[in-house]
Parts: C-alpha cells; sequence; structure tokens
C-alpha cells in the first residue's frame, strides 16, 4: 500500500506543478469541466495548488443539452458549495445560431457539435489556456498529446507539431490568437484515478455507482432510455444493474453490466476489467479514427 501511496503522491505533485504552470504562463486559463471523474480530479488537484487561496480560474462546461441529469446536478452542487465561476457553452445555441446543424437518425447524437461550441465559447472568453482531463491510456489520439498541446489560430491540433517536453520543462509562448490545452492527468491511469478518489475521499456523481435503469442493448452497447436517444423498435427496453464508467453526453455514453456500489468494488471491477473505459462510447466507434478526427479539428 505505500508503494500505492508513494506513486499516487508523485502523479498527484506532478497535476499540482502543471496547474501551478498554467497560473504562471497564461492570462486567461479555464479548467473544462464535465462532472467526469478526471475533471473532478482536476478540480481537487486545483484546490491543493492555491490553497489556501481560491482557484484562480473559472470552469468551463462545454453543455451538450443531452446530459444526464446527476452530472448536472452534482456541478451546479459543487459550484455553488465551493463559491466558483462557471461558464457554460451551449451546444442549443450553436444549433439555434445556424453554427451547427443537429444530426438525424437513430445514432444521432450532439456530442460532435461539441467543438464549434467549444471554439465559440473559448474565443468568447479569450481563453489562452484550457485544463483538460485527458489521460494517454484512454485512446491512441490522446497517447499523442503533450501536457502543454499547442493549438493554432483555429483552435486546431497538429500531433506533429508539438513542443518537447524535456525535464517536464513546459513552453507556453504562443502567437496572437493560438492557444493551449493543458492535460495535468496526462500520465494517470483509470485505476490511478479511482485509487486516488478512495484515497482523497472526494465525491464524485451517483451515476459512477450500481443502480437500476431502464437500457436497451444498440451492437453491444447498452444505452440509457432518455428522451434524447432515438431507440429503435426493435430494441427492447431492459431493468438492469449498471454504473457508467465515463460520463458524457447520454446518447452515446454506454453503461456496464456491474454491481459495485462502492470505490473498493470499483476498483476490483476496473483491475479484472477486460475492456478500456471508452469502450462503451457509441461516438468512439463510427471510425477507427473518430477521436484523432475530432480533436484535429478542435476537441477536447
Amino acid at each position: 500500500m505505500l508503494r500505492e501511496n508513494n506513486h499516487l503522491k508523485e502523479l498527484e505533485d506532478e497535476g499540482i506543478y502543471v496547474m501551478r504552470e498554467v497560473a504562471a504562463q497564461f492570462e486567461r486559463p479555464v479548467l473544462l469541466f464535465s462532472g467526469g471523474k478526471d475533471s473532478i480530479c482536476m478540480f481537487h488537484l486545483a484546490q491543493k495548488a492555491f490553497y489556501p487561496g481560491k482557484i484562480p480560474f473559472p470552469l468551463m462546461h462545454i453543455d451538450t443539452g443531452h446530459n444526464f441529469p446527476e452530472t448536472i446536478e452534482f456541478r451546479d452542487k459543487l459550484v455553488e458549495e465551493n463559491d466558483l465561476e462557471l461558464i457554460v457553452g451551449y451546444v442549443q445555441d450553436s444549433i439555434d445560431e445556424g453554427r451547427v446543424k443537429e444530426e438525424t437518425g437513430p445514432d444521432a447524437s450532439r456530442n460532435a457539435l461539441q467543438t464549434v461550441t467549444l471554439l465559440d465559447t473559448l474565443k468568447k472568453h479569450q481563453v489562452d489556456a484550457a485544463i483538460g482531463g485527458g489521460r494517454r491510456d484512454e485512446e491512441k489520439a490522446r497517447a499523442k498529446e503533450r501536457f502543454f498541446s499547442h493549438r493554432d489560430t483555429f483552435g486546431q491540433w497538429d500531433p506533429k507539431n508539438q513542443r518537447p517536453e524535456l525535464w517536464n520543462i513546459f513552453n507556453g509562448r504562443k502567437n496572437p490568437g493560438e492557444s493551449f490545452r493543458v492535460f495535468p492527468l496526462s500520465n494517470w491511469t483509470e485505476m490511478d484515478v479511482w485509487q486516488y478518489i478512495a484515497q482523497e475521499d472526494i465525491d464524485i456523481p451517483s451515476l459512477y455507482f450500481s443502480h437500476e435503469r431502464k437500457v436497451f442493448n444498440r451492437r453491444g452497447v447498452w444505452l440509457a432510455d432518455t428522451d434524447y436517444v432515438n431507440r429503435q423498435e426493435d430494441e427492447e427496453l431492459e431493468s438492469k444493474t449498471v454504473r457508467f464508467r465515463t460520463i458524457g453526453d447520454a446518447t452515446c455514453t454506454g453503461a456496464v453490466l456491474s454491481d459495485a456500489s462502492n470505490i473498493k468494488e470499483i476498483i476490483d471491477e476496473v483491475a479484472s476489467a477486460r475492456q478500456t473505459e471508452r469502450g462503451n462510447r457509441h461516438d468512439d466507434k463510427r471510425s477507427e479514427t473518430a477521436m484523432e478526427d475530432r480533436k484535429r479539428l478542435g476537441y477536447f
């Protein structure tokens, strides 16, 4: 156990160092907050990094309008209890303004539409660094990210045009209009996140714990029955005991069958899992390069 704690302490120290580097090098940073476990861990690191002062940058949430209610309730409670500034960009506004077009069909989702809303919201608030919860173990495109991930004047990512980060020396210099995405959890794994949540006794949304929910199976993914999902006639509703390993848009975030009702049971389950946490994200299954294509256009 001592070895594990030392490992988590190293990751925590690294994350705090990255947070402080952001505050030192940028003028208008934000912390991207989805209400998921990774962004909650980032918030916890930010609290530690600047204690006893307040976190010196606002939280930013890109709201698809198709979130699980539990996620929004958790977000609003956290903001109120900690007296935080929250910036919200709404995908519905982008649709109403003709900036994006709502998808149709059984697999319609607003997840891909977030990119335009994110870029517009970052530009509106003149954000020069957006701190995200991406981890290199999540997906092969995210494995290419640096801690300080450079974005051009269009908010786009070029994996071949990133800067070296030898000895954790971060170069935040940029030309006018350019910006950065920053990933303090880059070296963390899903297991690290859960062990840190357990160690620090961090509060998380109830969606992560097993509960009864109406779901249906779509090509091997259990999707929750919500007003936002276009369930087909041959997709039969079933009541299952499930939980969510990752939290996102309800139209593409799949549940896993699970009886894990506490953090210890979740850790045991993750240790024996044969599939990555994003294996139940329907949006990642659209193509082999789905995530990288979206990241090139400015996605998280």
